[in-house]
């Protein structure tokens, strides 16, 4: 839902992502021919004692496993799978509604290979792409871990808010096998915006604010979602959307009063980015910020948590 009402509508923006996805990730193969930067040879993890059992297919289409013995998926049974990412919508993933932010979540993870995500009942029910929709690694958050099993936030939707009179879940969790996360960035900052208040602040876990920010929100109509944590899953310049000097900060959350808010196939996202008018309850259920928040947004680490609060 990373709207700007003044520019060219979503069939037109959708054609570009699928341009600028295919521009990144060219680019990045560019980068990694000339600087090395990025491996281009992902090792496979070993599977473990009873992993390599492959699963059994379930009537809903998840493959089932072993509550106390895990059995890993092929990979073709893992390509099977839908993939958790910012437009999909996966009934088998796990409402999510917090505004706390849980120890665990300060750390950052990657993954080394597509990754199955699974429900309470240890079924398979979506995967994490190691590469996301930028052509960029895959960032994991997770909410809890509990052994063999880490419980992590992922960016697609769980029902629809036509599916759910307008109260759909916000954010969505499932659980990942715990030895196929890679940390790689360690936070001390997370962000907090209140609707009330039209404020974003950046502080840190301890509650001392940093920085502080006017910001325009969801209109009534049209509401940014609260009570509710997610996090920045990336970032992108958009020249379509007027966004050619501001990156775009897009979270994982979703709207859950409409499905599309601002017409278009992007499922309802909400992100926070530059626009001119940032006060006020005025926007399609994004953020927006000024040149200042937007430039101090940007530059945390993707991964870090955005909490939004009444």
């Amino acid at each position: 839902m990373t709207e700007l009402p003044e520019h060219p509508r979503r069939d037109r923006r959708r054609r570009h992502r699928r341009r600028l996805v295919m521009a990144v990730v060219l680019g990045a193969t560019a980068v990694v021919l000339a600087a090395g930067a990025v491996a281009t040879v992902v090792a496979q993890p070993q599977q473990k004692g009873a992993d390599r059992a492959s699963g059994s297919s379930t009537q809903d289409g998840g493959v089932a496993v072993r509550a106390g013995d895990h059995t890993a998926l092929t990979a073709d049974q893992v390509a099977a799978l839908p993939e958790a990412r910012y437009d999909a919508v996966i009934p088998g993933l796990l409402p999510y509604a917090s505004s706390d932010v849980p120890p665990v979540s300060h750390d950052v993870y990657t993954i080394a290979t597509d990754t199955p995500i699974y429900n309470d009942e240890h079924v398979a029910v979506a995967r994490f792409a190691f590469m996301n929709f930028t052509g960029r690694p895959t960032v994991i958050v997770p909410v809890r871990s509990d052994g063999a099993w880490t419980l992590v936030m992922t960016p697609a939707r769980q029902k629809l808010p036509s599916q759910s009179n307008g109260a759909a879940p916000a954010q969505t969790a499932g659980w990942v096998r715990t030895d196929a996360l890679d940390r790689t960035t360690t936070l001390d900052r997370r962000v907090v915006v209140s609707t009330g208040e039209q404020k974003l602040r950046i502080e840190d876990f301890s509650g001392t604010v940093e920085k502080t920010f006017d910001v325009a929100v969801g209109a009534p109509g049209t509401p940014t979602p609260t009570g509710v944590t997610g996090y920045l899953q990336e970032r992108y310049l958009d020249p379509q959307q007027g966004q050619a000097t501001y990156p775009i900060q897009l979270t994982s959350l979703h709207a859950s009063a409409q499905d599309e808010p601002f017409q278009g196939e992007d499922g309802g996202l909400i992100g926070m980015h530059y626009f001119p008018s940032h006060s006020g309850s005025i926007s399609h259920g994004c953020i927006r910020l000024s040149d200042e928040a937007v430039t101090a947004v940007n530059a945390l680490p993707l991964g870090t948590s955005v909490t939004i609060v009444p």
